[in-house]
This record gives structure tokens, C-alpha cells and sequence, in this order.
């Protein structure tokens, strides 16, 4: 895979690619349909079903995105993965969720971790982050932050 995998896009396999980037990611990629659509590169999964919906012909539900450097989940994708993930999970303490759930990028312990982790408060995944010298830069979308006092 090249350096930005948004490079593969078209011309690999959509389930493909995003497997891999999981599998490299977060050691672990669930057994589900994928689609990536659109100029902002969104993923999409579903599971098969047999039964036949007539409406919009659009599957799933929004999973992450291609970056340039990787896949970021949404919190969804966060809740489907990270249960099972062997790795770049960072657990926060209640403090540090609680800001992080507020729009805040948050310090953590390892200042070594570079790239996108998934974030877990207790047994809750709360998405993903990037993880940057010693920080988390925070990706919660306004409409779904914590108004703190």
C-alpha cells in the first residue's frame, strides 16, 4: 500500500482496503460489507441480509473515514472495533473523558503513540482520536459533544 491510502481508492477493492487499514491500525477488522463514498472519503458498513428494503441505495451505517494517513472511526465504528482491537486503544480516566467528550484535546501518558487510536472510557468507546505528542487531538463532532458548565 502506498504512503496515503486514499491513493488505493478505485483502485482496490473498498472492503479490501479498509480491512487492511484496520488490521494494520487496530489489529482487528469485523466481518462486514464496506463502501467508501463520496470526495470526502467515507466509509459505510453493513451485514448482508436477505431481506429486500426498497429505498435510497445507500447500505450501512457511517463506519470512519480514509485519511491520509489511515482510517479514523466514527463512534460507531469505535463501538464495532474496539472491543476486539489488540491495539492503539487508550483508555481514559473519568476526568479526562469527561473533557475529551467536551470537544477537549486531552494529555496521555505515552508520548510515544503517534497516529489514530481509538478512545475507551470504562467499557464505553467513545471514537477515535489522534494521538500526537503526548495528546489527543480530539474528533467528537459539535452536535454530539458534553456541554459542560
Amino acid at each position: 500500500m502506498s504512503e496515503n491510502p486514499r491513493a488505493e481508492i478505485g483502485q482496490t477493492n473498498d472492503a479490501e482496503l479498509v480491512k487492511k487499514l484496520l488490521l494494520e491500525n487496530y489489529g482487528y477488522a469485523p466481518d462486514l460489507l464496506y463502501e467508501i463514498r463520496g470526495r470526502y472519503h467515507k466509509v459505510y458498513a453493513w451485514k448482508p441480509c436477505p431481506l429486500e428494503i426498497r429505498g435510497p441505495d445507500r447500505n450501512g451505517v457511517y463506519f470512519g473515514r480514509i485519511e491520509s494517513d489511515g482510517i479514523r472511526l466514527s463512534i460507531e465504528g469505535s463501538f464495532l472495533v474496539g472491543p476486539k482491537a489488540t491495539k492503539n486503544v487508550v483508555e481514559l480516566d473519568d476526568e479526562r473523558a469527561r473533557l475529551y467528550l467536551a470537544g477537549e484535546s486531552v494529555e496521555i501518558e505515552d508520548k510515544n503513540l503517534h497516529g489514530w487510536v481509538i478512545v475507551k472510557w470504562r467499557s464505553y468507546y467513545l471514537g477515535s482520536a489522534k494521538a500526537k505528542a503526548g495528546k489527543l487531538i480530539n474528533y467528537v463532532p459539535r452536535e454530539r459533544r458534553l456541554k459542560l458548565e
